[in-house]
C-alpha cells in the first residue's frame, strides 16, 4: 500500500487550536467483517490489534475525570472487540452519552445475534455506515450482499425503537475522489428511498468526505488521481469550517491507549501534539489551548459543506 504522509507533510493548513474536551472518541481495534474501498483505518478481518480490558478501564477513568459528555466507539467495527459492552455499559454507568459507530452487517455475524437489542437496552446512538440507498453501489463499494444485510439490520433496528424513540443516524461517504453533495438534499433522497421501499425511518445523514489517506488514499496514487484530489479539496477550502472541526472538542484513543487529535492523525501516525502520550499520563491535564497538528488531509475537514463525525459543518440551501 502506498503512504500518503509524505504527501501531507508538506501541505500548509490554517492553524488550529483545542477548545474545551467533550469528546472521547475510542478506536478499539481495527478488525472489521468487512474491507471496504474508502476505509480510512484500513480496517479487515485480518487486523488483529484491539484494545484490552486494563485499557478499557483506563478510557473510563480517563473519560470520568475529564467530564467528557460523549463516549464514542469506533473501529474497524467496534462490536468485534470483546471489551465493546464493557465500555458501553461502563460509560453509561458515568452518565455519559454513548455512540457506537457500526457498519449494520455486524448485527447478523455469528455471536452478535442480541447485539441490537444490547444497544437499545443501553440505548446507545447508533451511527451506521449506508454509503448509498442503492443497492449496487452499496455493494460496489462494501461487498456483495452488503446492502441487503445493512437493510435487515436497519429493520430490525427500527422494530426496537430506533429512528423514533431511539437516536439511529447514517453516514454516506463519496463513491470515489468527489467532495459529497449537499447534506440536507441527501437526506431527503435517502429518507424517501428507504422509507418507500424498505420502510426504514432513520434521525439524521452525515456526510463524510472520503479523506486521502490508508486504503483511499493508496487507491488514489495507484490512478494518478491523489493531486487532483489534494487539489479539488484545498479549492473547496472554507475558513468558516475551522470553528466547526471536530478535533477542537475531541480527542482520538488507539487500541493501546495512545492519544491523536483525531482518528484520522491516529491513522497516520501523528500522535497529540507531535508527542506520543498515553491517557494515563494526562490524569488531570487541561488540553484546552493545545495547538492540534495539522498536515494536508485535514483539508477533507474544511472542504466545501465540510466534514466531521457529525456530518457537513455547514448546511448551505
Amino acid at each position: 500500500m502506498h503512504a500518503t504522509l509524505p504527501l501531507l507533510e508538506g501541505v500548509h493548513f490554517p492553524p488550529v487550536s483545542r477548545e474545551h474536551l467533550e469528546t472521547l472518541q475510542v478506536n478499539v481495534g481495527y478488525r472489521c467483517n468487512q474491507q471496504c474501498l474508502h476505509c480510512h483505518v484500513n480496517a479487515s478481518p485480518k487486523r488483529t490489534e484491539a484494545m484490552d480490558r486494563s485499557t478499557a478501564a483506563q478510557v473510563l477513568a480517563f473519560a470520568e475525570q475529564a467530564g467528557v459528555g460523549t463516549l464514542d466507539i469506533t473501529g474497524g467495527a467496534p462490536e468485534i472487540n470483546p471489551n465493546f459492552r464493557y465500555l458501553v455499559t461502563g460509560g453509561k454507568r458515568l452518565g455519559v452519552h454513548v455512540i457506537d459507530r457500526c457498519n449494520l452487517t455486524m448485527v447478523e455475524e455469528p455471536g452478535q445475534e442480541d447485539l441490537a437489542e444490547f444497544l437499545a437496552d443501553q440505548e446507545v446512538e447508533v451511527t451506521a455506515s449506508l454509503p448509498c440507498y442503492l443497492q449496487e453501489n452499496v455493494d460496489r463499494q462494501r461487498g456483495a450482499g452488503v446492502f441487503e444485510a445493512s437493510i435487515r439490520a436497519l429493520q430490525r433496528l427500527n422494530g426496537l425503537g430506533y429512528g423514533t424513540r431511539l437516536t439511529l443516524n447514517l453516514v454516506y461517504n463519496p463513491q470515489g475522489p468527489t467532495l459529497p453533495p449537499p447534506q440536507c438534499a441527501l437526506e431527503r433522497d435517502y429518507r424517501e428511498h428507504l422509507t418507500r421501499d424498505y420502510g426504514v425511518t432513520f434521525n439524521r445523514l452525515y456526510t463524510l468526505a472520503n479523506m486521502p489517506i490508508q486504503r483511499f488514499g493508496s487507491t488514489l496514487i495507484s490512478k494518478g488521481e491523489f493531486a487532483s484530489y489534494m487539489r479539488l479539496l484545498r479549492e473547496a477550502h472554507q475558513d468558516s469550517n475551522l470553528d466547526g472541526v471536530m478535533c477542537r472538542r475531541l480527542v482520538s484513543v488507539d487500541w493501546q491507549g495512545y492519544l491523536y487529535d483525531c482518528d484520522f492523525n491516529q491513522m497516520l501516525g501523528l500522535p497529540l501534539g507531535g508527542i506520543r502520550v498515553h491517557l494515563s499520563e494526562l490524569m488531570g491535564r487541561d488540553l484546552q489551548g493545545r495547538p492540534i497538528l495539522v498536515r494536508g488531509h485535514c483539508y477533507g475537514c474544511t472542504a466545501g459543506q465540510g466534514s466531521s463525525c457529525g456530518g457537513a459543518l455547514a448546511n448551505p440551501a
